[in-house]
C-alpha cells in the first residue's frame, strides 16, 4: 500500500489527502500539538506529534513537507536528515513564489534567478536548497484560496479591503488545483524539479474583492490608496513585491489542466457549493 506522510497537515495537505482513495493509501500527518494530531485523526487519518517522532517510518513511500522553515532552514530536514536520505517514490516540498522577490509586475518562471527580499523568503530559499539536495520536487505557491478561505468569507466577516497600489498584481491558486498538481506529479515524479503552481491570471487584488462582492450581491468596500490603508508591517511587505508567475511547466511537463484557470471560476465554485455564503443576498 502507498503511504503518504505529511510533515504538516494544513489546508493543502488535507485537500490532497481527501482526493486519495483510502483503500489504496495510508495517510499520516504531523502536528506540533496534541490538539492538532487529534484533529488529523478526526478526519480519518493517522495523526502524529512532530516532536515525538524519531524518524520517518520505513513504510512511507510518498512524503510531503509544508512546514514553514525557520531562519536556519527546515526543521524537518534537521530532525530527520538520516531517514530522509533514503529513496522515496515521491518527495515534495511546498515553497512560495516569494523566493523570486520583486519583478515590477514582470513575468517569472522556474529558471528566474532567486532574489528573496524578506527574511521569510530567504528562509524559504534556504529550505528549498535543503530539500532539493535530498532529491525533492519543489512546488512554489502564491496566495492560496479555497472553501472557507477566500474573499467571499472575508467580505461577510467584514475583513476584506480593496487596497490599491498602482501597477500592483498578485498571483493566486485554488487549493484544489494545488492538490491536482501534486497528484499529477505523483503519477509522473521528476526528482529535483521545480514547479510554479499559479493560475492563469495575475491581477490587482482589489479586482478579486470586487468580483467576490458581486457574487454575494453586496457592495464592495471602497478602494483605499495604499498610503492611507494603515497596513501592518506584515501586510505591507506583501505589496513590496509585484510579479506575474508563469505556470507553463505544470501544463507542459505534468499535463495538468487547471480546474480553476482564474479567480472568477474558483470563487464562483466556492459560492455555488457553500449555501452558508448565500444568507446575505438581498
Amino acid at each position: 500500500m502507498n503511504h503518504l506522510f505529511c510533515l504538516g497537515f494544513g489546508f493543502t495537505a488535507a485537500t490532497l489527502a481527501a482526493t486519495l482513495d483510502k483503500a489504496q493509501w495510508r495517510i499520516s500527518g504531523t502536528s506540533r500539538t496534541q490538539e492538532g494530531a487529534a484533529a488529523i485523526a478526526a478526519q480519518g487519518y493517522e495523526g502524529l506529534l512532530f516532536d515525538e517522532l524519531a524518524g520517518i517510518p520505513a513504510s512511507v513511500t510518498h512524503l510531503l513537507c509544508s512546514i514553514p522553515p525557520g531562519l536556519k532552514g527546515d526543521a524537518a530536514v534537521a530532525k530527520f536528515a538520516g531517514s530522509l536520505a533514503r529513496p522515496f517514490t515521491w518527495l515534495a516540498y511546498l515553497s512560495t513564489t516569494g523566493v523570486y522577490g520583486d519583478h515590477g509586475g514582470g513575468w517569472v518562471d522556474e529558471e528566474t534567478p532567486l532574489n528573496p527580499s524578506s527574511s521569510r523568503a530567504r528562509a524559504r530559499a534556504l529550505a528549498e536548497a535543503q530539500w532539493l539536495a535530498l532529491g525533492a520536487q519543489v512546488f512554489r505557491l502564491p496566495g492560496i484560496y479555497g472553501p472557507g478561505r477566500s474573499q467571499l468569507e472575508a467580505l461577510l466577516e467584514g475583513s476584506a479591503r480593496r487596497v490599491v497600489k498602482p501597477g500592483q498584481v498578485f498571483c493566486r491558486i485554488h487549493v484544489e488545483d494545488i492538490a491536482g498538481v501534486l497528484a499529477a506529479s505523483m503519477a509522473k515524479s521528476n526528482p529535483g524539479r521545480i514547479y510554479n503552481v499559479a493560475d492563469d491570471e495575475p491581477c490587482p487584488p482589489q479586482d478579486v474583492v470586487a468580483f467576490a462582492a458581486s457574487l454575494l450581491g453586496i457592495a464592495p468596500p471602497p478602494e483605499v490608496p495604499i498610503a492611507e490603508a494603515n497596513l501592518s508591517p506584515m501586510a505591507l511587505s506583501f505589496y513590496d513585491e509585484s510579479k506575474r508567475v508563469s505556470n507553463r511547466r505544470i501544463k507542459q511537463e505534468l499535463g495538468y489542466q487547471l480546474k480553476y484557470p482564474t479567480y472568477r471560476e474558483g470563487l464562483a465554485a466556492i459560492f455555488r457549493n457553500s449555501p452558508h455564503l448565500h444568507v446575505r443576498q438581498g
